[in-house]
């Protein structure tokens, strides 16, 4: 069993465990934390995360509701709510699924796609903190990144 430090990292500051636990918690910190754009995107639009994240998940085309509860990660019953409230802002509307006339489809109205447009011009802009880093840096963490994407 591997011991920890007592910041919670593994024993070794300078291993590659611990230099990985340092990054990651850095990662945290800086999107979750001090660069958490959810409550501006959230004020901006006037209306939850959670109902931001719908919208944004919409984006793709009309889906059922269960398949957007588990692009949510969330329970059928909140989903519902949610899309309720979202149809009641004009946001979004319920429609018959073509292939299966049983069932219905939620799909966004233009306000809401303008709307989960404002929401991903919100949450994609860089923090003029990262704006004002050298350029081979950037690169060094596109780089990155996209690796731990992939």
């Amino acid at each position: 069993m591997e011991r920890l430090d007592s910041g919670g990292h593994p024993e070794g500051s300078g291993s590659e465990a611990g230099a990985a636990a340092r990054v990651w918690q850095g990662m945290n910190a800086l999107v979750l934390e001090r660069y958490d754009r959810r409550k501006s995107v959230a004020e901006a639009l006037g209306m939850s995360f959670s109902r931001v994240r719908a919208l944004r998940r919409l984006v793709a085309g009309p889906i059922t509701l269960r398949e957007l509860a588990e692009r949510l990660g969330a329970d059928p019953p909140y989903t519902s709510v949610i899309v309720d409230d979202l149809v009641r802002r004009g946001l979004a509307e319920r429609i018959t699924n073509p292939v299966d006339r049983r069932s219905k489809l939620v799909h966004l109205t233009e306000e809401g796609e303008a709307k989960a447009a404002i929401a991903t011009g919100i949450l994609s802009t860089p923090p003029d903190a990262l704006l004002a880093l050298p350029p081979e840096d950037i690169r060094v963490l596109d780089r990155v990144v996209a690796k731990l994407l992939g």
